[in-house]
C-alpha cells in the first residue's frame, strides 16, 4: 500500500512539474515573440487607405474614416475611423494616431483587439483599451487595457482600463477588472 501511494505521489509530481514546465515554455514562446516586436521599426513609412480622408491643416491633423487600414513595417492597424496628428516644421512627422470602432493591431501571428487605442510615435507605444483580447497562436489574454512597448517588445495587460498610459473615453469597468486568458499545453507522452 505504501509503495502504491508512493508510485501515485511520484506520478502526481511528475505532472505538475510538467504541467510547470509546459506552462514555463508557453510563457517563454510569449517573451520570445514580444521581442520579435522589439524590432519594429517606428520610423518606417506609414501606409494607409480608407473610405473618406479629411484634411486638417490648420489643427495638423488627418482624420481618416470608413474601412481605415493603417500599415506600417509589417504592423497593421484596422479601425472605423482613426485620428492622425502631425507636426509640420519643414517635413511632416506623425506623432500619434488614436482609432477608434473595433480596432485591431497585428503583427505576425500576433493580433490584439479592443473598442480604442492610441499608437505614440514619440515615445514607440501603442495602448489598447476597452474589451481587449490579445492573441498569440493559440495563446489569448483578455483585459480592459493593453500596453505594447515597441522599444523593449514588452506588452501588458491590465483587468482596467486605468491607468497612467490609458486610453480617454474608456469606462474602467468593462473589463470586470480582471485579466483572464488561456496558455496552449504541448500534449505530453
Amino acid at each position: 500500500m505504501l509503495h502504491a501511494l508512493s508510485r501515485h505521489a511520484d506520478r502526481a509530481a511528475k505532472g505538475f512539474l510538467l504541467g510547470f514546465a509546459a506552462t514555463a515554455a508557453a510563457f517563454t514562446g510569449i517573451q520570445l515573440n514580444a521581442q520579435a516586436i522589439a524590432g519594429h521599426n517606428s520610423n518606417a513609412p506609414v501606409d494607409y487607405a480608407a473610405n473618406r480622408i479629411e484634411l486638417q491643416d490648420r489643427q495638423n491633423r488627418v482624420v481618416l474614416s470608413g474601412n481605415v487600414v493603417i500599415e506600417q513595417a509589417g504592423l497593421t492597424l484596422n479601425a472605423a475611423r482613426t485620428l492622425v496628428n502631425y507636426s509640420d516644421a519643414g517635413t511632416l512627422r506623425i506623432q500619434r494616431i488614436m482609432a477608434t470602432g473595433g480596432v485591431t493591431v497585428s503583427r505576425g501571428n500576433e493580433r490584439a483587439r479592443g473598442d480604442s487605442a492610441v499608437y505614440d510615435f514619440n515615445r514607440r507605444i501603442i495602448t489598447m483599451a476597452g474589451n481587449v483580447r490579445l492573441n498569440r497562436g493559440s495563446d489569448t489574454l483578455n483585459g480592459g487595457r493593453l500596453v505594447i512597448d515597441l522599444r523593449t517588445g514588452v506588452s501588458s495587460v491590465d483587468g482596467s482600463a486605468s491607468g497612467s498610459s490609458s486610453v480617454e473615453g474608456v469606462d474602467a469597468r468593462e473589463s470586470g477588472g480582471r485579466v483572464t486568458g488561456t496558455f496552449s499545453v504541448p500534449d505530453s507522452e
